[in-house]
């Protein structure tokens, strides 16, 4: 006999949580045409013409809806570039974000 000890071979994977994800939040006001909303969603967060007007409206009846789910940099970003996009165009649209629970 051998003095040979073998150990088996243990491979440790580590678990890698996904990352959190964000809701990207449409707030309305009573200035920002309708139709620059629906363009800016249409741009932004490539929704179809009818999802972006639904998504507006729902905006509109409620006070805000949300847009669309993506992990927290791509929400930050999407929601500053369009909330920008209305502001450059002098009008007081925003978009937010929040932790989706």
């Amino acid at each position: 006999m051998s003095d040979t000890t073998t150990k088996p071979r243990v491979k440790v994977r580590p678990k890698v949580e996904r990352p959190r994800l964000h809701k990207v939040i449409l707030l309305n006001d009573n200035f920002t045409p309708r139709e620059f909303v629906v363009k800016v969603l249409k741009v932004e967060f490539h929704l179809s013409e009818d999802q972006a007007y639904r998504v507006m409206i729902t905006a509109h009846r409620r006070g805000a809806c949300v847009v669309a789910v993506f992990p927290k940099d791509v929400a930050e970003t999407k929601a500053t570039r369009a909330t920008d996009a209305g502001q450059r165009q002098g009008y007081p649209l925003r978009f937010e974000t929040e932790p989706e629970e």
